[in-house]
């Protein structure tokens, strides 16, 4: 799998900021006061339950912010599937800088991996399919683009990025634009013509309104698969398709088997369980 990592520009504002939200104002009162201003330490960041690794370049960016000494070594990158007891990279310099971005380290990594496993779990699920899991906006406050990114990484693809990339026009859009036709219309006589146009229905007839305005793609919310597979019928390749509402591994291939083009699912980035990631000291 070659996905692209995300540039160390990108990264480094994240990852400092939360290391000065950990130091506070005294630095790390615990390793500081028991740990020699000499000693040097080797450490693997291991793997404790099966899973994807992601957010790799954020923990390695904990450490080398604090101590440019430390020098990590890589041996399974970002897509990488683990096993329980599996070494992600290991860790050698000084061992007050890493213990104090110890936490740090693993709480990127921790997560990124977790998205990224809940991620692959559904795209494993519907590989039979020609559906695409994907995520929502749904995202941790700062944290969007390294959500996404693992996203990409667990096997998915991103929706919009933002409010500002492009159009959904949801069900309170359309209450109070007074209907359908008057939102989509707005929206198109209000963007560019690069900018995709996407509309959330909830039943066949607000489809079959939607329809007949050419809108790029279709938000299917809520609908069962024996829904959506009539739902998917009438738009005959017309616009992309998108079924979203409560997708669970167990229900995604059912879903996916109807022929929606894409399965969006919030949970993968505002609750997706941390993989089960530690530092363990070697020597």
């Amino acid at each position: 799998m070659n996905i692209s990592p995300l540039p160390a520009i990108m990264i480094e504002p994240m990852v400092r900021a939360t290391l000065l939200e950990d130091l506070g104002r005294a630095g790390d009162l615990t390793t500081d006061s028991i740990v020699p201003e000499s000693a040097r330490a080797t450490c693997a960041l291991m793997a404790r339950q099966a899973g994807v690794v992601a957010g790799l370049d954020f923990a390695l960016m904990a450490f080398r912010l604090i101590d440019p000494a430390i020098q990590c070594v890589v041996e399974r990158r970002d897509g990488s599937r683990l096993a329980p007891g599996d070494t992600i990279a290991t860790i050698v310099g000084p061992a007050r800088g890493i213990l104090t971005a110890e936490r740090t380290a693993l709480n990127f990594l921790s997560h990124l991996s977790g998205v990224a496993s809940a991620t692959r779990g559904i795209a494993d699920a519907i590989a039979d399919t020609k559906a695409q899991v994907c995520c929502t906006r749904k995202t941790m406050p700062g944290l969007r683009s390294a959500q996404k990114y693992a996203i990409r990484v667990g096997g998915g693809s991103n929706h919009r990025f933002g409010l500002d990339d492009a159009v959904l026009i949801k069900d309170n859009h359309v209450a109070i634009a007074g209907g359908v036709r008057a939102a989509v219309e707005r929206a198109r006589a209000g963007v560019g013509h690069l900018v995709k146009i996407e509309l959330e229905v909830d039943t066949l007839e607000q489809l079959a309104e939607a329809l007949t305005l050419r809108v790029d793609a279709v938000l299917l919310d809520n609908m069962g698969p024996d829904m959506l597979r009539i739902a998917v019928g009438m738009v005959d390749g017309r616009a992309i398709t998108e079924a979203s509402g409560r997708i669970r591994p167990e229900t995604a291939p059912a879903i996916a088997a109807s022929g929606v083009d894409l399965l969006s699912v919030g949970w993968l980035t505002h609750s997706a369980t941390v993989l089960d990631i530690g530092l363990d000291y070697v020597g």
